[in-house]
């Protein structure tokens, strides 16, 4: 089969997704390696298709560097977020996030940061990306907490966002919105997984009880379905907006240590 842009961009999304989704703990780089190579793999293929796929190679090389931050493997990551960078990496505000703002201090950090361009309406989308992010993870956090207890046998999807479908100014951009849409399925995945568990729990305790408490079963599932609606219309409510009136010139990025991650 050959590559297309399209169909490294679903290769891509997959490996983001085993990434986000390994139980792997820091300094146990080995249980990675299976990641690593598919990384390595989309940035070799990605770099046979030229420069329509550069974006796709500096997100091969960006989820390396983030492997290799997480084992702290600090000139690996490095020498991958520079490669990231030559490949059109631009998200400054990911930079800025709480685990890599230790190494603002080190002077190969610095001079990469000081290469990458962006656009105000470039970085305006970044950091509606950014904040996305965390309101799923905290969604996904209460969405648990709300089902615990459950005794209905339904399952319920956790919403997502629609991202952005403007044009961007940048290539980066594409690889940020690569990004958070692998970090929607991973959440979701394991939303599916932790469902399908207490589902199935509860259908088997129906089978075998006959004290079950049905009626307790169709109120949480009322009361299920309302929760779902109302995060159904707060995801939709979040869709991004493209706001008028910003520059659409490339320039350096805002300087280190200027931007704060969303919280």
């Amino acid at each position: 089969m050959v590559d297309t842009v399209s169909s490294l961009t679903s290769r891509a999304h997959d490996v983001m997704v085993a990434s986000l989704s390994s139980p792997a703990a820091a300094g146990a780089a080995g249980q990675d390696a299976h990641i690593v190579a598919g990384f390595q793999d989309l940035i070799g293929r990605a770099l046979a298709l030229g420069p329509d796929a550069g974006w796709l190679a500096a997100s091969g090389h960006s989820g390396l560097a983030g492997l290799a931050f997480k084992h702290r493997q600090v000139d690996q990551a490095l020498y991958h977020l520079d490669a990231a960078v030559t490949a059109g990496y631009n998200d400054c505000l990911e930079l800025h996030a709480p685990a890599l703002r230790a190494y603002h201090g080190d002077p190969r950090f610095r001079a990469l940061y000081q290469r990458m361009r962006i656009t105000l309406a470039d970085l305006d989308e970044l950091q509606w990306l950014h904040r996305e992010v965390v309101i799923m993870s905290q969604e996904a956090t209460q969405a648990s907490v709300d089902n615990i207890g459950r005794r209905d046998t339904g399952i319920s999807l956790l919403p997502q966002a629609p991202l952005p479908t403007r044009v961007p100014d940048t290539p980066g951009i594409l690889a940020s919105r690569l990004e958070v849409a692998a970090v929607q399925t991973a959440l979701r995945q394991a939303a599916w997984n932790a469902e399908v568990s207490r589902s199935s729990g509860n259908t088997s305790l129906s089978l075998i009880d006959d004290t079950w408490d049905y009626p307790g079963a169709r109120r949480d599932a009322w009361d299920a379905d309302i929760l779902d609606t109302r995060r159904e219309q707060a995801a939709a409510a979040r869709a991004f907006v493209e706001r008028p009136g910003l520059s659409s010139l490339v320039v350096p990025c805002p300087p280190l240590g200027s931007l704060v991650y969303p919280a």
